[in-house]
């Protein structure tokens, strides 16, 4: 296509979650409160972790990295949803739209890598006991996060340098409240079918594969549990861990597989599955494995009462 026949597209217009003046002030208030729960609550798990000295156990290290990409997966899309709520014309420029649909793609591949550490973790501590120690060593468990996140780095640059070279001629209109490559491709001025089979060969399968692979490992781990254990206090430890894992893997990846393991067509329940991908997921996390986890709960508690409310042990 030559340039004398197109106009590029320099910047997006959202449509937001509501046209209705009073609704977007509730979503507001909602979301709002969302937000501000989750960057102080994993702000407290990562600071317990680390200065807690019975949280050493590698299982820690990784919940504290999880707290950290749910930290920065929120603060990807909330803050200007947040914003916009109260502007008439939600606009995002060309630039900006890539860059929130980078480092979405690479905080959220990087926690499904991490989540699938997570469960090698599970396997070690409740397969190998004994070597549990020495398995997941503190430099193994580096490496492997920083496996995580490289892993997490290519898979947003394939999704990034496909979106970049469509070319974009109006209309500028996406169909969301932020800039996903299931809404940006939809409006390029050209046949993408090509680049959507990339992409949900890169993201949908990705998720379905690992998703299955989760749920049948752990799956695995509670059938040993149940199996070579007896009813002691650390079996259901163990077991409570393992349901917590699982709770966020279906969550994590449920969505994910709806949004992106499909061709990118609209449909009704988008909206309803991104709010929930982008911003409820990150606020449940924390919840999910604070109130099941006795270890961190008395550690957080221990923490706001020396530190915050300044009171002796």
């Amino acid at each position: 296509m030559e340039t004398a026949n197109y106009t590029r597209v320099t910047e997006f217009v959202l449509t937001g979650l509501s046209q209705a003046r009073e609704v977007q002030l509730v979503l507001f208030v909602i979301f709002l409160s969302f937000y501000l729960f989750i960057i102080p609550v994993n702000i407290l798990i990562i600071c317990t972790i680390r200065l807690d000295p019975h949280l050493t156990s590698p299982m820690y290290f990784l919940l504290a990295n999880l707290a950290f990409l749910d930290i920065w997966y929120s603060s990807i899309t909330a803050p200007k949803m947040l914003v916009d709520f109260f502007v008439e014309r939600k606009v995002i420029s060309f630039g900006g739209c890539i860059a929130q649909l980078f480092f979405l793609h690479f905080v959220g591949a990087s926690e499904m890598f991490l989540l699938t550490v997570m469960a090698f973790d599970r396997y070690a501590a409740i397969c190998r006991p004994l070597h549990y120690a020495t398995i997941m060593n503190r430099r193994l468990c580096c490496i492997l996060v920083a496996f995580s996140w490289m892993g997490g780095f290519i898979h947003s640059t394939i999704q990034v340098a496909l979106i970049v070279r469509l070319p974009f001629c109006g209309p500028n209109e996406l169909d969301s409240y932020f800039c996903d490559i299931t809404q940006v491709v939809r409006i390029a001025c050209a046949n993408t079918f090509p680049e959507e089979l990339v992409m949900i060969f890169s993201s949908g399968l990705i998720s379905v594969v690992c998703f299955i692979a989760l749920l049948t490992s752990y799956a695995f781990l509670l059938v040993m549990l149940k199996k070579h254990s007896g009813s002691g206090e650390s079996t259901s430890r163990a077991m409570s861990t393992c349901y917590s894992h699982i709770t966020i893997v279906v969550l994590m990846f449920g969505p994910s597989i709806y949004i992106y393991a499909r061709p990118f067509d609209s449909f009704s329940l988008d909206k309803v599955v991104s709010v929930f991908h982008t911003v409820i997921f990150p606020l449940l996390n924390p919840i999910i494995y604070t109130l099941r986890n006795k270890e961190v709960k008395m550690a957080m508690r221990k923490l706001v009462n020396r530190y915050i409310l300044c009171k002796e042990k």
